[in-house]
């Protein structure tokens, strides 16, 4: 089985890769590079978060996962084929990734899976400054069988569910990396960037202040993962949540996450549960902007 250690970027389409480039530095605070007609945002260490891509509605393409540095990318293609997966190896996936194995998924997102990318330099950036890229949540027809894809196949681990229609994965110590939720159509429902604490969270509010983002959820705690967090949405109408203390699984022999004060559960192992504890521990209630993709779910 093949086992993915940790998220990189995600590739989206957009009518209008200029102002999603230009909205993505300024505000979130990301490098930016071209690459023809491609927008390349990097993190302040060096690291590619996100891909913006020409066309003709705004959708998200592609996830790239990493396995291990020392696994050859032809082992990876015989293990997804004992899944039944016909990967294609690409090169030059990105100006960081030479090379991927690259395969359709169950709800029809393009994986890329590789096994070392180049940092490109470091250097200041303003905005939000996000530490990287830190989950991606995908609804679709059924968050059970594709939840069970991605275990099989890639060797992620189930954190936690919210009742049986809202999946937790991790492939990491992060308690997600991946959600998967059952709903009407393919959709992202939002993406994550993981900042440092409950300071650089003040100073990201502040930032979004700035520039006219209103928060359409947070600040708040959530339940599963812990995670504090606030949501907006970007100039595509996307869901961007910021987050910071969310819960770690550092060994996964023990296979509970690691002791917090605000922990309901001790120890907090993986578990189902209830929708009403689920959200949030504290905070505002969700806006009704942020409702505008929950009504797509199952629940």
């Amino acid at each position: 089985m093949i086992q993915v250690r940790r998220l990189g970027h995600a590739t989206f389409e957009t009518p209008d890769v200029e102002r999603q480039a230009d909205y993505y530095a300024e505000v979130i605070g990301l490098q930016v590079r071209r690459d023809g007609k491609r927008a390349i945002l990097s993190t302040a260490l060096g690291e590619e978060a996100v891909i913006f891509k020409p066309g003709s509605a705004a959708r998200l393409t592609n996830i790239a996962l990493q396995v291990a540095p020392d696994i050859d990318l032809a082992d990876v293609g015989s293990a997804l084929h004992a899944h039944w997966v016909k990967p294609e190896r690409r090169s030059d996936i990105s100006p960081s990734l030479a090379a991927a194995m690259v395969f359709t998924d169950p709800n029809g997102t393009e994986v890329e899976l590789y096994a070392d990318a180049k940092l490109i330099e470091n250097r200041p950036v303003g905005g939000v400054a996000p530490l990287k890229l830190g989950h991606i949540a995908c609804l679709g027809p059924d968050a059970k069988a594709i939840s069970d894809f991605y275990i099989k196949a890639l060797g992620f681990r189930v954190s936690d569910w919210i009742e049986d229609y809202f999946a937790f994965l991790r492939c990491g110590p992060d308690h997600h990396t991946l959600n998967f939720i059952t709903g009407n159509g393919n959709f992202m429902h939002h993406f994550a960037f993981q900042l440092n604490d409950w300071g650089h969270m003040q100073k990201a509010c502040d930032v979004l202040a700035q520039h006219k983002r209103t928060l359409i959820w947070g600040p708040g705690r959530h339940g599963v993962g812990h995670n504090v967090f606030v949501y907006h949405r970007d100039p595509d109408d996307h869901i961007i949540e910021l987050f910071a203390e969310m819960d770690q699984m550092n060994d996964e022999s023990l296979g509970f996450f690691e002791p917090r004060p605000w922990h309901h559960d001790r120890p907090q192992r993986p578990k189902v549960w209830e929708r009403k504890y689920a959200a949030m521990t504290w905070g505002p209630p969700p806006t009704a902007d942020f409702l505008r993709n929950q009504s797509r779910t199952a629940h």
